[in-house]
């Protein structure tokens, strides 16, 4: 269960990450922390990769249509010129960056400032997305947050794509994706044929 960290004071920065797979609720979760961070008073900015424009292009939503403004960026880079006062610092589908977010949030961490992430830590293959293995090691607190599996009704923890697609990043959501329990995404086309 996550606790969060007692802000009073607090002097040091810390990394934290939401994972989980499709429609299991990170951006959701991201959200929430963010909503709660301002409302403690703290200077607060969002940022989502340029590549991710399926809800529009400066915005986080989640699959509720619940949403914050964000910065699209396409270089994390640009995160490092963030003014002082900016103390929580917020990244959604943190799979889509390159590895050296992982450095750049590090910085930030560094610097005494809290960055929520979120993103996939799985890929359509059940393999680690992106630099999402890397920021889950060296993060400070970790929620793995659980999807339904659209056939059994278990917990899901895989993106399964229904599309014909072999890119690693396909932009899409129900048309394209179902979250799946480990065992019906095992199973894979039989359970589609099912269908």
């Amino acid at each position: 269960m996550f606790l969060e960290p007692h802000f009073s004071g607090q002097r040091s920065g810390w990394l934290e990450v939401i994972c989980g797979s499709m429609f299991s609720g990170k951006t959701e979760e991201l959200i929430r922390r963010i909503k709660r961070a301002r409302i403690a008073g703290q200077h607060v900015e969002i940022f989502k990769p340029a590549i991710d424009t399926r809800y529009g292009e400066a915005e986080v939503v989640s699959h509720d249509s619940n949403s914050l403004a964000a910065i699209p960026v396409t270089n994390t880079k640009q995160l490092l010129d963030l003014p002082k006062d900016v103390t929580v610092i917020g990244l959604d589908e943190a799979q889509f960056f390159d590895a050296t977010v992982v450095d750049h949030v590090q910085i930030l961490a560094s610097q005494g400032r809290r960055v929520i992430i979120a993103g996939l830590d799985m890929d359509f293959r059940g393999q680690p997305f992106g630099p999402m293995c890397s920021l889950l090691a060296v993060a400070e607190y970790i929620t793995k947050v659980h999807a339904i599996c659209s056939h059994c009704g278990n917990l899901a923890t895989h993106s399964y794509r229904l599309v014909q697609d072999e890119n690693t990043v396909v932009l899409g959501e129900k048309e394209a994706y179902e979250a799946r329990c480990r065992r019906c995404y095992g199973m894979g086309n039989m359970l589609d044929l099912r269908g």
